[in-house]
């Protein structure tokens, strides 16, 4: 599935999306709640409250996030992974309670809250986060900075939530972004699609997994050159 924007969409009309954003130098790799709760079928017996089959989407996802991943380790470029998780007591939850009273099930040290071991490596750098955005309440921000990063990518699920949350951020933050679709997941394809039509014509550069591969292998090629 390809996210297509035309030469006669409105939003291209008024202005947005005029420049693709190139990449920098030094990228680094976010991977956004590819954890067990999201990525894993219902016989992994997670909880009572997250008794489904992964979206077909984010199954795509992990597979194609895991390709990228190899590519970076190879490179040597930072890998940093999120899951949301909070207190078995709920004080931490927040106003999730009210729309998504579920979230309470994410409880730390569950298997719910383990990274999908797809695409875990003992050298990523996990973050444990409470909000949409990865760089919410985490020292992410922090550690791009230390790591001297310029680029991130992102990964990882929902597209319309934490993705959409991580990418605006990112921008926000100064970072080039990329958004390699058949790297992110939603639970429809509608809402897949329409977010990150959203975000590449306002703070990212929606691309796809193998774009990406060649752009970490250049990378490597400049690294090990120097």
């Amino acid at each position: 599935m390809a996210v297509e924007f035309r030469a006669d969409d409105e939003w291209l009309s008024y202005g947005f999306g005029e420049n693709p954003i190139e990449p920098g130098e030094r990228p680094a790799v976010l991977v956004v709640d590819f954890q067990c709760a999201f990525t894993q079928p219902r016989e992994a017996e997670l909880s009572e409250e997250w008794d489904h089959d992964p979206s077909p989407l984010i199954d795509r996802g992990v597979t194609n996030t895991a390709r990228v991943l190899a590519a970076a380790r190879s490179a040597g470029v930072p890998v940093f992974q999120t899951v949301v998780a909070f207190r078995e007591d709920g004080t931490d939850v927040g106003m999730w309670t009210i729309k998504i009273p579920r979230m309470r099930e994410l409880v730390k040290g569950s298997k719910s809250v383990q990274v999908d071991g797809r695409v875990w490596d003992e050298s990523d750098i996990l973050l444990v986060k409470n909000w949409p955005s990865i760089f919410a309440g985490t020292p992410l921000p922090s550690l791009l900075a230390a790591h001297q990063r310029d680029t991130v990518i992102v990964t990882g699920c929902t597209t319309s939530g934490c993705i959409r949350a991580t990418t605006i951020d990112a921008f926000t933050h100064g970072y080039r972004t990329l958004v390699p679709e058949d790297c992110v997941g939603d639970w429809g394809e509608e809402r897949h699609v329409s977010n990150l039509r959203d975000v590449h014509c306002r703070y990212a550069e929606v691309t796809r997994a193998d774009t990406v591969i060649e752009y970490l292998s250049q990378v490597s090629q400049r690294i090990t050159a120097a």
